[in-house]
């Protein structure tokens, strides 16, 4: 039997997932929690798919009370994720990928740690089964973003991020660049959400862990190496500049 109050919150951000839902990557989620003696929801929300997405996370929401969609117009992966993260009512909040790259059940190596820390974030290691160009853009990346933000963890990127709810609405209501939402025409995986999101979360003075995850490479046609090299450098700049304007309050 649940309680009334929600102790976790899963967002799963969509854009065109028919394919991953049809393999079952929502019943993963579904079934774990479940499992759980705590209680939860899961709030699905769609950017505006133009497959059958949107039709086939609809059913989920007929099975359990505690499972939402939010149908957003197509405005990249930023918009989505932070419509869900200032929708949920949880004590803690994650985001996690649909295609379940890193399992949800992984989130039993981060819950622990809210009774010292106000974010933890998953952290894959070696990225086993990645392409060595992913590789390389990480490595990459990684020397960029310690230069640029002085932001002091392994991996950034992953779409593994759990927030107490205080930390949730100051973090994401506290977005500069990421926060604007307007709609677009293509598809935005943009590297520079992830590093506003941890650069506002630490200038607001959020403790934040950082913990190794299970992670497996599940490909994505909407990476690019050139082009999102090119933007993760453009969004680094950004959040400096932003920063020495004075636009993040601390």
């Amino acid at each position: 039997m649940k309680n009334s109050k929600t102790y976790l919150s899963v967002v799963v951000p969509a854009y065109q997932e028919e394919k991953n839902i049809k393999k079952g990557a929502p019943d993963e989620i579904v079934s774990y929690l479940k499992k759980q003696k705590y209680s939860w929801e899961i709030i699905f929300v769609d950017d505006g798919s133009e497959d059958e997405t949107a039709s086939l996370l609809e059913k989920y929401t007929k099975k359990d009370d505690c499972i939402r969609l939010i149908k957003n117009p197509h405005q990249g992966k930023a918009a989505t994720v932070t419509t869900g993260m200032l929708a949920s009512s949880g004590d803690v909040i994650l985001f996690s990928d649909m295609d379940q790259a890193t399992p949800i059940r992984e989130i039993e190596k981060l819950l622990p740690w809210f009774e010292k820390y106000d974010i933890v974030i998953g952290s894959r290691k070696g990225r086993e089964g990645a392409p060595i160009v992913r590789k390389i853009m990480a490595f990459g990346f990684i020397l960029l973003r310690t230069i640029v933000l002085r932001l002091p963890f392994n991996d950034t990127q992953i779409g593994f991020k759990a927030f107490t709810r205080k930390a949730t609405q100051d973090v994401f209501k506290g977005l500069r660049i990421f926060g604007q939402q307007k709609k677009i025409k293509k598809a935005a995986v943009k590297a520079g959400f992830d590093l506003e999101v941890l650069f506002v979360a630490r200038k607001l003075g959020y403790k934040i862990k950082e913990v190794p995850v299970e992670w497996h490479y599940k490909g994505s046609i909407r990476v690019s190496p050139l082009r999102d090299s090119i933007d993760g450098l453009k969004d680094l700049l950004r959040i400096r500049w932003y920063a020495l304007k004075g636009d993040y309050k601390g």
